[in-house]
Parts: structure tokens; C-alpha cells; sequence
């Protein structure tokens, strides 16, 4: 069972390697596309990201390098941000339960459309 954290939003905020060093916030328990989490940056805003991959390529943030990109996210409603270092153990498990939620609901959706058009699940 994974522990609660019922009030908060888990935040990591990294800077890229290369490039022009951009902040990278990752967002451990919220998934993205299939097998990964969602993210944010200045440009591009919200995509999805592949966390170990992120981590790899990147050097954890200081609070000063991250203070503009966490004003932008307090700004579009994140009001509930908890900043981490790194994911922790149940920050995985609350993605994988959000997934698998996820998924069941897409099925229960998928069978009613069947059935609504007369079609087997």
C-alpha cells in the first residue's frame, strides 16, 4: 500500500547537462504517456518524460536555479507542490496505482461503447 500523501504534489526539479541548462520540473506521480510521468519546463510546458532517462541526463536544481519555474507552476494551480530530490519508493507506487485506475476506466469505457453499438467486448 502505498503511503498517503493525499495533499501534496511531489516535484523534482533538475537542470539539463547540455544545452542552454533549462530547469526541468518532473512530476513522479502523475502519469504521463504510457510508461512515463508528466513533466514541465518554461518551453514546451507540460509533456511527458521519462524519469530515469531525465535523471541521467541532468544535475539536481538548486532552489535558485528552480524559483522561476516553481512561480510559473504556483501560477497555473499547483498550489500543493512538495519538492524532492529524488522519487521515492511510493511516489512509483502511487503512479502505478494511477495507471492501473487508469486503465480499468478506459476498459469500462471501451465495453459500454460496445454495447452501446451492439458489438461482444
Amino acid at each position: 500500500m502505498p503511503e498517503t500523501h493525499e495533499n501534496e504534489t511531489p516535484v523534482i526539479f533538475r537542470k539539463w547537462r547540455s544545452g542552454d541548462h533549462d530547469i526541468l520540473a518532473l512530476f513522479p506521480t502523475i502519469p504521463g504517456s504510457p510508461g512515463l510521468c508528466s513533466s514541465y519546463q518554461h518551453v514546451g510546458q507540460h509533456g511527458s518524460a521519462d524519469y530515469a532517462h531525465c535523471i541521467r541526463q541532468t544535475t539536481p536544481a538548486s532552489p535558485a536555479e528552480y524559483a522561476d519555474l516553481l512561480a510559473e507552476l504556483v501560477g497555473q494551480g499547483y498550489d500543493d507542490l512538495q519538492v524532492y530530490g529524488r522519487a521515492q519508493r511510493w511516489m512509483s507506487e502511487v503512479l502505478h496505482d494511477d495507471v492501473r485506475r487508469m486503465d480499468a476506466a478506459a476498459a469500462r469505457l471501451q465495453a459500454q461503447a460496445d454495447r452501446a453499438l451492439g458489438q461482444p467486448s
